[in-house]
């Protein structure tokens, strides 16, 4: 690994804080838990562009990084004691395919219907490893996701 790219990760990784962060602050999120939306929209970027580095495709980076920023929500979300949707709406934002959407509808009004066709089709597959990552996560049961020590007895 040379040391432009880890340059270029560690700025994907900082603007993907900020503006998780900002997205937070438009959505009313608690000031004191800002920086942890933060935290989750950096590392979901993070585990993405790793993912997409060692070979994946977007789609499959894209699932890994929702398991990983899902992950990181309810374990937040634990020991925040807020709810998991603070962290979790805020947190997926840099991985929404907005620009995917974007180029669908642009090549489909220039009469490019292949194209159109085949960004849709890859918008839709990025969308439903989204929403397969949170319903994983979502699902797993609530005592993985805390950190404190039960007495023993």
């Amino acid at each position: 690994m040379s040391l432009p790219l880890l340059a270029n990760w560690t700025l994907q990784t900082v603007v993907a804080f900020a503006a998780t962060v900002a997205f937070a602050v438009i959505f009313h999120t608690p000031r004191q838990e800002l920086s942890y939306t933060g935290l989750t929209g950096a590392a979901g970027w993070l585990a993405y562009i790793v993912a997409v580095y060692a070979g994946g495709g977007v789609v499959a980076a894209s699932f890994i990084a929702t398991l990983v920023l899902t992950w990181l929500s309810r374990v937040f979300s634990f020991a925040r004691k807020e709810p998991v949707t603070v962290f979790l709406i805020c947190g997926i934002f840099p991985l929404v395919p907005g620009a995917g959407i974007y180029y669908t509808g642009y090549n489909f009004f220039m009469g490019q219907d292949s194209l159109a066709l085949d960004k849709g089709l890859e918008t839709i597959k990025i969308a439903v490893a989204i929403a397969l990552g949170i319903g994983l996560v979502l699902s797993l049961p609530p005592g993985l996701f805390t950190f404190r020590r039960r007495p023993r007895g």
